[in-house]
């Protein structure tokens, strides 16, 4: 009979198997938090790496092209790459047998907002004459076709993704 009732004993009871649970709902509580910014988080650090890309691609395409930049991106909109994506002679053409390029494998697409088409501004300010930046609110991409340079716009389309702090409350409107 001693034997039967030792064997009974060995569970676990309410009140422990309840104390298990809240433990791990408060680490669940910890944790969760912290990978659901992962994924914002990735597809910033991936279009950080992807202007790096784009700025030495459009640096090597005008080398290459007398010094002048793609003419379908001078003039933006959502066929400014198609230059980039195809091989080109060093007059821009495609005629004959080209040997230039290409030097996108396709459109970039912005990772924060979905968007491949191209912006375009002018003057030696960042972003464009008077540091407008995007001003008709639904590219992916800003090119300054004075300076040559370019940037991403932010989830919003209406800032300019600020690469250098990934932080920046603007990057996430």
């Amino acid at each position: 009979m001693n034997r039967i009732a030792k064997n009974a004993r060995r569970g676990f009871t309410l009140v422990e198997i309840l104390i298990v649970v809240i433990i791990l709902g408060i680490l669940a509580a910890i944790v969760i938090p912290q990978f659901s910014n992962a994924s914002n988080d990735a597809r910033k650090s991936s279009l950080t790496s992807q202007l790096q890309t784009l700025r030495s691609q459009i640096q090597l395409y005008s080398l290459q092209h007398l010094d002048q930049y793609p003419p379908l991106l001078v003039v933006g909109g959502a066929t400014a790459w198609d230059n980039m994506t195809i091989k080109t002679n060093d007059d821009h053409t495609t005629t004959g047998t080209p040997i230039r390029g290409p030097y996108l494998q396709a459109s970039p697409t912005n990772s924060l907002n979905n968007n491949s088409s191209v912006g375009i501004v002018t003057g030696v300010t960042d972003y464009g004459s008077g540091g407008v930046a995007n001003a008709s609110g639904n590219v992916g991409w800003v090119f300054n076709t004075t300076t040559g340079k370019i940037w991403a716009t932010s989830r919003a389309f209406g800032f300019i993704y600020n690469e250098g702090r990934a932080g920046d409350p603007n990057n996430d409107l």
